[in-house]
């Protein structure tokens, strides 16, 4: 029996995606750092604990490798639509999908599909990872069935996919690999630096900002100021949804 065309398609990007090489360096490069950060962040633990034992927050300190992993899955997400425009291959795609929304589509199946299993994969390890080395140093640690633990690295996990589609959506939209990532970065780091200089109306929009309210969902310890992490970690995923729309319009009605 004969797949559907879409499921054929979701096939074609996959084959694509995992015959590159920069794909398995990427991958490579988020596991490598992300667990490095989680080292370097737990090996003072100690001391953070002894300085403020009541904000311990031993899981929340454990995943704070998402600050860079964040980027790097993003660039992943980029590159899969951006590096078909710089070889030339994206005209050779869309004469096998003529159905525009269909190849976008696909894309954005498989990088989700990627970005979700490399972003349990990551969170998972630098959980169990990081409380091996806080209870080296003798500093209390997490069990992942202790309250707030287990939703903590999978919604991890999940705001690194929410991360790789808004990549995907940049990438999209900018068609260039260097612009989507300049813009990602200015999201996820230049626009939270500058948050405290945003008039008051504005200051809303740090609820569902990513490295903002979005990533409370790390935390187990409660955040006064971001209260509800999931609700802002959907907040994060509408507007992701969001980019991902404006993705598909430009996409369909650009030439190549």
């Amino acid at each position: 029996m004969t797949p559907p065309a879409f499921a054929r398609s979701v096939r074609a990007e996959w084959i694509k995606l995992r015959s590159l090489r920069s794909t398995w360096y990427t991958l490579t490069c988020l596991l490598v750092v992300g667990l490095g950060i989680s080292f370097l962040a737990m090996n003072t633990a100690g001391k953070h604990y002894a300085e403020q034992p009541a904000a311990w927050d031993p899981t929340g300190r454990s995943l704070t490798s998402y600050i860079v992993a964040q980027l790097i899955i993003g660039v992943l997400g980029i590159l899969v639509v951006t590096s078909e425009f710089a070889t030339g291959l994206m005209r050779t795609s869309l004469v096998a999908t003529p159905r525009r929304h269909r190849l976008l589509a696909a894309k954005v199946v498989v990088a989700a599909a990627v970005a979700v299993v490399a972003g349990q994969v990551l969170m998972f390890a630098a959980f169990f990872a990081g409380q091996a080395v806080a209870g080296a140093q003798g500093v209390p640690n997490a069990a992942l069935g202790d309250p707030g633990v287990l939703s903590a690295v999978a919604g991890g996990g999940l705001y690194l996919a929410a991360i790789a589609l808004l990549a995907v959506g940049l990438g999209a939209i900018v068609r260039a690999t260097a612009g989507a990532l300049a813009i990602l970065v200015g999201i996820v780091f230049l626009v939270p630096a500058l948050a405290p200089l945003f008039p008051a109306w504005m200051q809303g929009l740090g609820l569902y900002w990513p490295t903002l309210g979005a990533a409370a969902v790390f935390k187990t310890v409660p955040d006064p100021h971001f209260p509800h992490p999931w609700l802002n970690l959907g907040g994060l995923c509408l507007g992701v949804a969001a980019v991902l729309a404006a993705a598909f319009v430009t996409f369909d009605r650009r030439d190549v």
